[in-house]
């Protein structure tokens, strides 16, 4: 097919009711890339022969070497279906009738059973598929009367590789339909999973792929029955994970209805059992039938697309409907399941009348059965005989060159290329089954502007009816997803043009007029200009040189353009837009807001950019412009609007893990690396850069094939210098049990802490009457006495903590100036401002209060005591007001008389500010080696100022003057009381943990095992998966175990395992870092050197001698020996 014209891509972008935005999802290596090829080279992109091979949208070197893809990759592509006149009539009834669902799914909240609407449109996909030249050839001749109808669908290949999930989410914001593929053999997998929730989250329609059944053939050998048997399981697999999705969504509705109506009657009491069991059949009977995948509906697609074929059941039911004397649409519902054909009666029957007899499903008769055949005759047991007849039954024209090809391959794709041709397949279901951003606006709009309301609210404003709309005459709104680096000279003004076919042959046909006119010229003895030679070389020359020169300036340099959606309105080059940064509140319109000029918009097309000069609502596109005023996401507002509306979603998916510190080899570099972070953390949406306390500069990645990826980024196009990288940095958390604690005074911990500090030994030191955990403090001025007693959270309350820290955070950063005005005040009881402030409050108490209630009597009510989270005030430790007064500075007056003054006009308050920073300081760097702690709380009972702080000065004023030196040292004396209170438990350090899902074959199973022992993994468990050789092994690994841990097992097992690694989350590692053997029994197996390795010791010594602080260690083990080293 020859290559579609620019003009026609850029022209088909205002018809929005035929503009499809899709992106395709799955697991790694489930064929995104392979089936993406297929469909480029249906407009002409790539030849057909290459596809599968060229990998077209994996432009970077490291995508091609690895064979994964690790970045989304967007290309437009025509589409042109050829209807008859009646059948385009009725799928303009059915789009009208998508589009009024869409509009009552948008106002009530429930989709309803559309069947009617799906077998409408079912039957002109058949039509259409029957019309359509490369499509399924049933014989029938393309109709006299027929109407052409043409779609631009916006393609975005998104990775699989886990490492790469941010990637994936800005896919799916941008899309309203996905193409998810499932392997035929391995079936649904992690990420499939996860992908399926992102669509689910992002209300993406999805269409379901099943693909590589060639593998099902020639692989694992299955007939069609024991095919139809997996493909079936698989099919179940998947909508089980779909109907999961539904019933949480169905039961979060209910529980919340359930809430508003307690609310509404002004009670909490319990409902009664007669009233659950109503509202167990209500949630019964919502209609589910949507969510789905069947073959009947059209939303299944079965494909291998490395062989170039795909057919959905509707191909099979256009050709047979005639032979079997049937209606279409009757025999496209019973082509899938368990339907017979009875050969006496010619009728298709159910289970109940097979009555014994062994007859084939439909299914497998009259689709299997025809796919396998062509399998056999041509690579399993060629025969080139019954091959050709194949062909002519099939009325295919393949030329008898190909047919004698030995290449077998080559000869099935050639086949199948014109009886079941994929991207004809895939265009067609994308086309039917996935919505156009006018109908697709209508459902996710609402929920995107409206998340926590169950029923959108009518819009009023403007930009929100524009948006719903998608009004392409209404204001900008636009969304931008990441920032994407792309060379200076891949820019379509850096670039030289490329002419056309046509305009090529006008060059000639001029040059040849030219020619012909100078030639008479000569004939009838005119005189022509006398051209000089050498200033003719001269000047090529110089044009030459000059463009050289320009290439050499655009060589190694960037440009960051943003990759964008569309929502409402025309963005057109020149325009004023406002940016809207992602912590952008509507209650203050001037803050995370700036101003910027659009400088150019583009098509995106894979590797290349074709500028436009302006883009309408609904499509998705690249605009520059946007650099130092996008980070890396971001919402575009009309410049004429006031206010605005943040469209930034949650963040990432899996934060990132692991980290490194990088520095240049030449430190005169230090600038460019600097430079080039800066590119590097715009241009990767999963990436974080940081520039430690002590100026190392740090970024975190989502993983190891991550990491190289970003390294390989810095050294070769954005810093473009050598760099060094530290050892991977993983992080540890802190944290404490309730079991005797080891004597930790002669420890490097103890001596670290010590040392030096005789003296502030005898001012912070454990309570002898108080509880465990409990320590007095006084400040080396001897100003400020405090007793502080630390807790392990209970578990209940310490899971709470670690699962909303989102909530947590919004709430505390929403009510940022009561902690920063008011220290001391209780966070979840001081004054907030009424609407949603207030709300989150209410529903944080709600939620905390049982749980504390449950903790015990220590607990009971502490909630509204609680001062702050921490560390960074919002951690998973808490710090809780006991003693028995308001602490905060800015007290009512009705409460002075509980209020402890102190003297010299330094009051208990003065010292809330120092309190608070001192427990920060504390929770984000624990005593072991300075990671931040988990699940720890501290109780503040006693704060006094002492009688001789009067020494400081005789009057008040010159005893406030002091209050500064006495903040300062509350703040080093709270620290080190909450640490020295940490320790009076039993210390532990919590490992980050990777979940490990490996697939992979009993003949190498051991060698995984072992691999995943070495490694201090843990098996979760194991199953085979039914009909496959596959194993499916799932397992948690140690982050800090990780690094290496994926070329280890592919190089054990051969290549027959692949690992992914997904965070997890943090796990106690139950030893002791200060243990020593100390009981007669250890003493006599162990020894009094401990030869057992005490490996939470040796992780922590790593990270303490990685941070500076004192370890503790034997540079002589035993002078017994003596060691003699020799040099060659």
């Amino acid at each position: 097919m020859p290559s579609i014209p620019e003009a026609e891509l850029i022209r088909l972008q205002a018809n929005q009711a035929h503009v499809r935005n899709i992106c395709i999802l799955a697991h790694v290596d489930h064929g995104k890339t392979t089936l993406s090829d297929s469909l480029l080279a249906s407009n002409g992109i790539i030849s057909s022969k290459l596809a599968g091979k060229v990998r077209f949208l994996d432009s970077r070197a490291d995508e091609q070497e690895r064979g994964i893809t690790m970045e989304s990759s967007a290309i437009s592509l025509y589409f042109k279906i050829r209807r008859r006149a009646a059948a385009a009539s009725i799928a303009a009834a059915a789009n009208k009738a998508n589009a009024a669902a869409a509009a009552a799914v948008a106002a009530g909240g429930v989709v309803t059973d559309q069947s009617n609407d799906t077998t409408t449109t079912a039957i002109t996909s058949t039509t259409a598929s029957s019309t359509e030249d490369s499509a399924a050839n049933s014989g029938a001749s393309t109709p006299a009367e027929s109407v052409a109808e043409e779609y631009l669908i916006n393609l975005i290949d998104s990775p699989g590789h886990v490492d790469f999930s941010g990637e994936v989410s800005t896919a799916s914001r941008l899309c309203d339909g996905a193409l998810v593929l499932v392997d035929a053999v391995e079936g649904v997998c992690t990420q499939t999973h996860t992908v399926l929730r992102q669509a689910w989250k992002e209300s993406v329609r999805p269409v379901l792929v099943i693909n590589k059944i060639d593998r099902l053939i020639t692989e694992l050998q299955f007939t069609p029955l024991e095919a139809y048997i997996h493909l079936n399981k698989i099919l179940e697999q998947v909508n089980a994970v779909m109907g999961t999705f539904f019933s949480e969504n169905v039961l979060e509705e209910d529980y919340r209805k359930k809430a508003e109506k307690k609310k509404e009657q002004g009670t909490t009491e319990s409902t009664t059992g007669l009233e659950d069991t109503f509202s167990d059949w209500h949630v019964e009977t919502q209609d589910d039938s949507h969510i789905y995948f069947h073959p009947s509906q059209g939303n299944v697609i079965f494909a291998s697309a490395i062989d170039g074929w795909a057919f959905r059941v509707d191909q099979f039911a256009a050709i047979y409907a005639q032979k079997l004397g049937m209606k279409e649409g009757v025999l496209r519902k019973c082509l899938w399941g368990d339907f017979y054909l009875d050969p006496k009666t010619k009728r298709v029957i159910g289970y109940k009348g097979l009555k014994g007899r062994a007859l084939k499903p439909l299914a497998i008769h009259l689709v299997l059965d025809n796919v396998w055949k062509v399998y056999d005759i041509v690579v399993v047991n060629p025969d080139k005989e019954m091959t050709e007849k194949v062909v002519k039954s099939l009325n295919l024209k393949v030329l008898p060159r190909d047919l004698r090809s030995k290449d077998t391959r080559a000869v099935l794709t050639t086949i199948f290329s014109q009886w079941l041709p994929l991207s004809t397949c895939v265009l067609l279901a994308v086309v039917e089954q996935l919505p156009s951003p006018a109908a697709a606006q209508k459902i996710r709009m609402p929920k995107m502007l409206h998340p926590f309301e169950t029923t959108a609210p009518e819009p009023t404003e403007d930009w929100e009816k524009g948006m719903i709309a998608c009004d392409p005459s209404s204001g900008v709104v636009a969304y931008v997803s990441k920032m994407v680096s792309v060379p200076l000279d891949v820019l379509p003004k850096n670039k030289r043009k490329t002419l056309s076919a046509e305009e090529m042959r006008e060059r000639g046909r001029a040059q040849r007029e030219h020619l012909v006119a100078a030639a008479k010229s000569a004939e009838m003895g005119e005189v022509g200009v006398h051209l000089d030679v050498d200033e003719v070389l001269a000047n090529r020359e110089l044009k030459e040189a000059e463009d050289k020169a320009a290439a050499e300036e655009l060589e190694g340099k960037e440009a960051l353009i943003g990759f964008s959606r569309i929502y409402s309105g025309t963005v057109r080059v020149g325009q004023k837009l406002k940016v809207l940064g992602p912590k952008y509140d509507p209650a203050y319109p001037t803050q995370h807001c700036s101003e910027v000029t659009v400088d150019s918009l583009f098509m995106i097309m894979g590797r290349d950019l074709i500028g436009l000069d302006q883009v309408p609502a609904g499509n998705v596109f690249g605009i520059g412009g946007l650099e130092g005023h996008v980070l890396k996401y971001g919402t575009l507002w009309s410049a004429e609007w006031e206010g605005g509306q943040n469209l930034v979603g949650k963040g990432l998916e899996t934060a990132p893990i692991v980290r490194v510190a990088l520095e240049p080899e030449d430190p005169s570099q230090m600038a460019q690396l600097v430079r080039g972070l800066q590119l590097l953390n715009q241009a990767d949406p999963s990436v974080q850069v940081l520039t430690q306390e002590t100026g190392e500069h740090v970024i975190l990645t989502s993983g190891e094939v991550h990491l190289q990826r970003c390294m390989a980024d810095l050294r070769e196009r954005f810093a473009r210098i050598e760099i060094s990288m530290s050892e991977p940095i993983v992080p540890f958390r802190e944290t404490a049990i309730d079991a005797p604690a080891q004597i930790v005074t002669s420890s490097a911990m103890a001596v670290n802490e010590a040392q030096g500090r005789d003296q502030v030994a005898k001012l912070i030191s454990k309570s002898e009457t108080g509880a465990r955990g409990t320590i007095v403090a006084t400040t080396p001025n001897r100003h400020v006495r405090f007793v502080v007693r630390t807790v392990p959270i209970p578990e209940d309350i310490k899971k709470y903590l670690s699962d909303n820290a989102e909530q947590i955070q919004a709430y505390v950063e929403d009510n940022g100036g009561i902690a920063k005005n008011n220290s001391g005040v209780a966070v979840l009881t001081g004054e907030v401002e009424t609407g949603e402030k207030a709300k989150a409050q209410k529903k944080l108490l709600e939620e905390l209060t049982p749980l504390f209630a449950k903790a015990g009597e220590e607990w009971k009510g502490r909630e509204k005591d609680i001062l702050a989270f921490g560390p960074r005030r919002v951690g998973p430790n808490l710090l809780i007001n006991q003693l028995g007064f308001d602490f905060s500075r800015n007290r009512n007056s009705n409460n002075t008389d509980t209020v402890e003054e102190g003297h010299g006009g330094i009051t208990v308050q003065d010292m809330a500010e120092s309190i608070l920073t001192g427990f920060q300081i504390a929770t984000n760097g624990g005593p072991l080696c300075g990671e931040p702690m988990l699940g720890m709380a501290f109780f503040l009972q006693e704060i006094e100022i002492l009688d001789n702080s009067q020494e400081a000065g005789g009057s008040g004023g010159e005893g406030r003057s002091k209050m500064a030196v006495s903040s300062g040292q509350v703040i080093t004396s709270m620290r080190d009381a909450c640490r020295l209170g940490f320790l009076e438990w039993s210390p532990r350090l919590m490992l980050a943990m990777y979940s490990c899902d490996i697939q992979t074959t009993a003949e190498v199973l051991g060698k995984v095992y072992a691999v995943i022992a070495r490694r201090k993994g843990k098996i979760l468990h194991e199953e085979m998966k039914e009909g496959t050789p596959f194993f499916s092994i799932q397992a948690l690994l140690p982050v800090v175990e990780s690094f290496g841990f994926s070329d280890d097992i592919r190089k054990r097992t051969s290549g027959a395992a692949s690992p992914q690694l997904i965070f997890s989350h943090f796990e106690v590692l139950d030893m002791d870092p200060f243990w020593v053997p100390n009981t007669v029994e250890e003493l006599e197996d162990l020894g009094e050197k401990a030869d057992r390795d005490n490996v939470a010791k040796k992780y922590m010594d790593v990270v303490r001698k990685r941070k500076g602080l004192f370890v503790e260690q034997k540079i002589v083990e035993h002078a017994e020996k003596q060691r003699t080293l020799r040099k060659n």
